[in-house]
């Protein structure tokens, strides 16, 4: 992440324009995909649509920057997968869950989103509660965030709400810093201790990303493709993400659409 303390107010001020502009861009992509997305689509279908939208829209596709060849422009994970899911072949079914974890590169600044969602809109009521606790202790976690505080009670308070419906916190995933890179420090765990770890400062960047699951929270990643990380136990798996910036006494959720 961009040193605050050795960043000109210029090069300070060119990131936040640039950040909102293409979180605005993220945010309305991601708002339209959900709206896109139907029963038997593939995942590749899916992706091929995403990454014609990103050009359209004046942004890079992230995931072709990364060291590892990652083959697709947005990670598509479905059911006991939880994140950095390859799009695959496989239609969508109704009552499929779905996670959607984008990242796009706008102006020489990255920003990223994910949100969970039940193909057709419909599926188990056990699912529907896990999406909606998981977005609650994701924006509990935002709340918290101002100049002063520290990661550990960001990671507190998401950890907390998960618990509460008795869901599986996911440890070895974590949010991060982002700005001019994809992911940075400091690493913004969806679990912790209240004061413990770095303290946000005024123009800090994150992204705060509760991972949960039904099940025990143990999973690999798949040797099929080396990519998609699936839950150990077959428990069916959630994801949601948002880029926040830390203003003066605050916060501002730069990934939201119009």
């Amino acid at each position: 992440m961009l040193n605050v303390n050795n960043t000109s107010p210029e090069k300070m001020q060119e990131k936040i324009t640039a950040m909102r502009e293409g979180g605005k861009i993220l945010g309305n992509l991601l708002r339209d995909l959900k709206e896109y997305v139907k029963p038997g689509m593939t995942g590749k279908e899916i992706d091929a649509w995403v990454r014609k939208e990103i050009t359209r829209r004046g942004a890079g596709v992230a995931y072709d920057m990364l060291d590892e060849d990652f083959p697709g422009a947005i990670c598509i994970s479905v059911n006991e997968e939880l994140v950095h899911g390859a799009p695959k072949d496989e239609p969508l079914e109704v009552g499929d869950k779905v996670s959607f974890d984008l990242d796009i590169y706008y102006k020489g600044y990255f920003v990223d989103s994910a949100f969970t969602m039940l193909v057709g809109g419909e599926g188990s009521p056990a699912i529907k509660k896990m999406i909606s606790v998981t977005e609650s202790s994701m924006w509990e976690g935002i709340e918290q965030v101002k100049p002063g505080v520290a990661v550990g009670t960001i990671g507190a308070a998401v950890e907390k709400v998960l618990k509460q419906d008795h869901l599986g916190v996911i440890l070895n995933y974590v949010g991060h810093g982002i700005d001019t890179k994809m992911h940075c420090s400091p690493e913004v765990a969806n679990y912790g201790k209240k004061g413990h770890g770095y303290k946000l400062v005024e123009g800090d960047t994150i992204c705060i990303e509760p991972m949960s699951c039904l099940g025990k929270p143990t999973n690999f990643t798949d040797k099929d493709d080396n990519w998609t990380v699936k839950m150990s136990d077959g428990s069916i798996a959630c994801h949601c993400e948002h880029t926040v910036l830390v203003t003066e006494d605050g916060y501002e959720v730069l990934t939201l659409p119009d």
